[in-house]
């Protein structure tokens, strides 16, 4: 039997969303899924150079990611993170 390519991508970034709101690992966090994830919550992306900037409706604060290396650098996941908490958009926290 296979299995569904969609319902693996939704684990795929609620593994990632649990990751980000542990804190444990934000030195591996690709940045390519990061940026995914945000997408996946609504957030509107724009590219500015090397910045991918990102916006949400009812969000005050804008995120800015940039790549270091295949991963997203370690303070902009820390950032990341404290908006998710603060608007309780990564689930019952």
């Amino acid at each position: 039997m296979r299995s569904n390519p969609s319902l693996e991508g939704v684990a795929k970034y609620r593994d990632l969303l649990e990751r980000i709101l542990l804190g444990d690992s934000d030195a591996g966090i690709d940045f390519d899924d990061l940026r995914s994830l945000l997408l996946r919550l609504g957030f509107e992306e724009r590219i500015r150079g090397s910045h991918h900037l990102f916006r949400k409706a009812g969000i005050q604060e804008r995120l800015n990611l940039q790549r270091d290396g295949r991963h997203a650098k370690v303070y902009q996941v820390r950032q990341v993170r404290a908006v998710l908490l603060r608007y309780r958009l990564g689930g019952e926290r």
